[in-house]
């Protein structure tokens, strides 16, 4: 007689997910392949729940991001890397089947993570360069994470596993989460959005004056949760000096699309005297606070000290156009803006910022 196999992990989530709904008999799709044996989805399989309270809408939990069978991996503590995705979905009236797409979405999810190792944690955001749905009209653009209101944190027999739920939100709003934080941001928008539940067709929170109250009032109390903004448009060149010649300072290019959002993330984490570094392709920039302004290169980062008036020489320029300015503080470092290309997902260009 075959041994019976040990679903131990998955049975933890189908309990946590029972005493939340009772009886209910979620919508559940499985993968037919195993990813690790080829399968074109990584995640063994994702439940659906029809929910009706505050709204009607669809509850997705996520298995196999944590470990669904026996124990394999050394972390005792931890089961898999530790967490589960969840997605609240609006849901239409006489609404049978959730939508495909937002299956896709876990499922790229989880390509992500398998693929990248990075994992995901409560407070995280991810742009999405694009709608959340493709093809479609929204103004989602990006996902935040945040612990799920109804599942707590999990003790299974193969270590602990968080529950994580993803909001859509718009690109303003990732903005004002990078200026401030995701979990203060997204507290400031519950009223509005009960559950986080994500609905497609709502209207940008960053224009309610609550909200943008409460993050501005954040930002000063707080400063800036992000440390590291990843900028593909990103190049540094080294001053140069010339005999017979005037000196040339040395230059950073960024690209139009981050100039203000940088000036408001510099100003957010110098003022609290946090780092922020700034990542690109071939260099990463820091800047960090300190009394003398100063600039020192080495072969993979370039380190810049700024006091208060260094960082006013430089937010006060910082603005989505192409164009360059001088900062006297740091040895007239150049800094230059080029335009950014908005491109679709055939590669076309659809909008050009600066």
């Amino acid at each position: 007689m075959a041994e019976e196999e040990n679903t131990s992990g998955w049975d933890a989530i189908d309990q946590a997910a029972q005493q939340l709904y009772g009886e209910q008999e979620p919508k559940h799709y499985g993968t037919a392949i195993p990813y690790m044996l080829g399968g074109p989805d990584p995640l063994d399989g994702i439940s659906a729940y029809a929910v009706d309270t505050p709204m009607p809408h669809w509850h997705f939990v996520t298995y196999g991001f944590s470990e669904l069978y026996g124990k394999e991996g050394d972390d005792a503590s931890r089961s898999g890397y530790g967490f589960e995705l969840t997605f609240r979905l609006t849901r239409c009236e006489n609404e049978s089947e959730p939508p495909a797409w937002a299956l896709n979405l876990l499922q790229n999810m989880g390509r992500y993570v398998f693929n990248s190792g990075n994992l995901f944690q409560p407070g995280d955001y991810l742009d999405a360069n694009g709608p959340i749905c493709l093809n479609s009209d929204t103004l989602l653009t990006a996902l935040a994470f945040v612990e799920d209101p109804d599942l707590p944190e999990l003790n299974t027999p193969n270590g602990s596993v968080q529950f994580i739920q993803m909001v859509g939100i718009t690109c303003r709003e990732l903005e004002m989460i990078q200026s401030w934080n995701t979990r203060g941001f997204l507290a400031a928008c519950e009223s509005y959005m009960p559950k986080y539940v994500t609905d497609l067709m709502r209207n940008s929170y960053a224009d309610i004056p609550s909200v943008i109250q409460a993050t501005e009032r954040g930002i000063e109390e707080d400063g800036s949760s992000t440390a590291f903004l990843f900028i593909q448009q990103l190049s540094w060149e080294s001053a140069r000096k010339k005999l017979l010649q005037k000196n040339i300072p040395a230059k950073l290019q960024l690209g139009a699309q981050q100039a203000t959002l940088l000036a408001s993330i510099l100003r957010s984490r110098i003022a609290k005297k946090a780092t922020l570094s700034l990542i690109g392709p071939n260099i990463n920039i820091v800047f960090e606070a300190g009394e003398h302004p100063s600039l020192v290169e080495t072969e993979r980062e370039v380190r810049l000290t700024v006091n208060q008036q260094a960082v006013l020489e430089i937010t006060e320029q910082l603005r989505p156009q192409a164009g360059s300015f001088q900062v006297p503080s740091l040895d007239k470092l150049l800094i230059e803006i080029v335009p950014t290309q908005i491109k679709d997902q055939e590669g076309n260009v659809i909008k050009t910022i600066g």
